[in-house]
């Protein structure tokens, strides 16, 4: 998933905590095999290739992903959206630091960009999509799914403390350290590295972390981060840093692009049951990386 996953654990039984942590990143292995779009060989480049052309049969877990991706973007007014994956080629991300497109390029992305050409079909367990120019990003999920499944095998195997990152921007605290009442994390500047804006404690809860610090570029004048808004084709603008804090990896890395590109008084109006959210919103234009960071209610 063109990331680092670290599993830190503690217990009294050494052999116990070395299988459990094996198993756990021979799973995100397992799903880096299943969702990347950086491997052509994997299920979810498989459905990129085919999916334009018609119906394309995938695995019950691929289905169930695919599902809950499509009630993301429903709950977001479309703001999640997987199918960012022609923009996010145009404007260089992809495996790039990115590039300013010309207008026509962005104009032939955005005719193939909505989730609403995701065509899901129940009783075949297929996917097609509806323009044949659609592809799938996973890089709004794929990281927390693969951080509760490690979670879950952790859990199964015993272990009662452990930290798991993927890439430092989707983590989940399981129990506690020993001698600790959770897991330490701060929350770093989204424009000075060696700054903090927040610390916290995790205790059976993951956080996800977006911001325009992660990949950027300037042109103009202007700070374009990788962080694209669907509805309109260009990089979203307002916001420097979200996190949130929750119960499930896969919620908190899913909501934080809707709450990024919203901006604050939406977040504040809709953000999900249960979740606390940090928002860093732009300074001035002159000031763009100041920001009074808030926890929002």
């Amino acid at each position: 998933m063109g990331g680092v996953f670290t599993v830190t654990a503690y217990g009294k039984n050494r052999s116990q905590l070395e299988a459990a942590v094996t198993e756990s990143l021979e799973e995100a292995r397992r799903l880096d095999s299943l969702l990347s779009n950086y491997k052509p060989t994997s299920e979810w480049s498989k459905v990129n290739a085919g999916a334009g052309k018609g119906p394309v049969e995938i695995s019950a877990e691929l289905f169930q992903l695919l599902e809950a991706c499509l009630q993301y973007s429903r709950q977001s007014e479309g703001t999640f959206d997987i199918t960012v994956g022609p923009l996010m080629r145009r404007w260089g991300f992809f495996k790039g630091s990115g590039r300013f497109p010309h207008r026509s390029e962005i104009r032939t992305a955005m005719s193939a960009v909505g989730y609403q050409h995701i065509i899901l079909d129940r009783d075949t367990q297929t996917v097609r999509f509806d323009n044949p120019q659609t592809e799938i990003d996973p890089g709004g999920i794929g990281k927390g799914y693969a951080v509760d499944r490690m979670v879950a095998i952790l859990r199964e195997s015993g272990i009662t403390s452990a930290f798991v990152s993927a890439s430092g921007s989707s983590l989940y605290g399981l129990g506690t350290p020993p001698g600790e009442p959770g897991w330490k994390v701060s929350i770093r500047h989204p424009a000075y590295k060696d700054r903090s804006v927040a610390e916290l404690m995790l205790r059976d809860q993951a956080m996800a972390t977006s911001g325009s610090s992660e990949k950027y570029f300037m042109a103009g004048g202007n700070i374009y981060s990788h962080i694209m808004d669907p509805r309109t084709g260009f990089p979203a603008q307002g916001t420097l840093s979200v996190s949130l804090v929750g119960s499930k990896a896969i919620d908190t890395e899913a909501w934080a692009k809707p709450l990024y590109i919203l901006g604050r008084d939406w977040a504040a109006r809709h953000k999900p049951k249960g979740m606390r959210v940090l928002i860093c919103p732009e300074g001035t234009r002159s000031q763009k990386w100041e920001t009074t960071c808030e926890w929002l209610q």
